[in-house]
């Protein structure tokens, strides 16, 4: 059998793509608007996409249809309920981002704790150039080592983010939906965390589960960062909490909507204390390429009948 397969956002990934090892059509789209899906994928029995949603309408039309290939390890653009129903095998990449994104944690983490933007933007502006002394304290700075760290998640992300943590001299404490080391209470670790950290996937039950009244329970200098996906921290309590002072800074990778065409909330430059990067945490060099090659061994895997890296409903 000849496979046809899609790819409906290829500039979604920097990598090299390399053919799978079967006979095989193949057509790539920079990218795609809903509204070309079904033409693109007609006749496709393979096809792979980034962040271009696959629903149920959708889904209907595309009879030959055997395979979505997820080029992420985030499958919230798949309606997996109907997949699964029909057949339709999900595949998704795991573990390549092992060491970017924690790299990404912490470089957020450094920035906000030593208060970096805030004293690279005072230098721009001609500040040290009217200080009394060598140096000035207009913002608050603070140790990593002997801080506590809570990361909410504790998959494989968030254990490389612990070891790194660890190395550093950080207490770390975890919440998840299993039992782990170190775990405590969602509360306990808002409590006494210095800095927050979220690793868990955006669904029905951890959307919004950062709102204002845990916001008010954190610390007043403590941090929280989002590398994971937007909607699980409520995004105008969080613009509120670092405008009142509830919390000591945010480092944001991922927004509700993304790109965010109409704007969002967290993107008002009078924001203090907020870093927002446009969900580039997954995104060195090196991760890019562990990724597609995995991209294309799932493909392989499926064709063989051995299919890997499943993810259903």
């Amino acid at each position: 059998m000849s496979h046809k397969i899609v790819f409906l956002d290829r500039e979604t990934l920097d990598a090299n793509v390399r053919k799978p090892n079967f006979p095989h059509d193949y057509v790539e789209y920079a990218q795609t608007a809903p509204a070309e899906i079904v033409e693109r994928l007609k006749g496709a029995t393979i096809c792979i996409t980034n962040k271009v949603p696959l629903r149920e309408a959708t889904l209907k039309e595309l009879p030959d249809l055997k395979l979505i290939a997820v080029a992420a390890t985030g499958t919230d653009v798949i309606d997996k309920a109907y997949t699964t129903a029909k057949g339709i095998v999900v595949s998704n990449i795991r573990n390549y981002a092992f060491n970017t994104l924690p790299e990404h944690v912490f470089a957020l983490l450094f920035a906000l704790r030593r208060n970096l933007v805030n004293y690279y933007n005072s230098v721009r502006q001609g500040r040290w150039g009217y200080a009394n002394q060598f140096c000035y304290f207009d913002y608050p700075i603070y140790d990593i080592a002997g801080s506590t760290l809570g990361i909410i998640g504790y998959g494989a992300l968030g254990k490389e983010i612990e070891k790194r943590a660890v190395a550093l001299g950080m207490h770390v404490i975890v919440n998840d939906v299993t039992d782990v080391p170190s775990k405590v209470d969602l509360a306990t670790l808002l409590r006494e965390s210095d800095v927050v950290t979220l690793n868990l996937p955006l669904t029905p039950e951890t959307k919004n589960m950062i709102g204002a009244k845990e916001l008010a329970s954190m610390k007043k200098t403590a941090c929280i960062i989002n590398t994971a996906r937007g909607g699980i921290v409520d995004e105008a309590a969080l613009a509120d909490a670092l405008r009142n002072g509830t919390i000591g800074g945010a480092g944001f990778d991922v927004l509700t909507v993304e790109p965010p065409k109409n704007g969002n909330i967290l993107l008002d430059p009078t924001i203090p204390n907020l870093i927002v990067t446009p969900h580039i945490a997954w995104a060195s060099k090196e991760a890019m390429q562990v990724l597609a090659d995995q991209l294309v061994d799932n493909i392989d895997a499926f064709v063989a009948g051995a299919p890997r890296n499943i993810v259903t409903a």
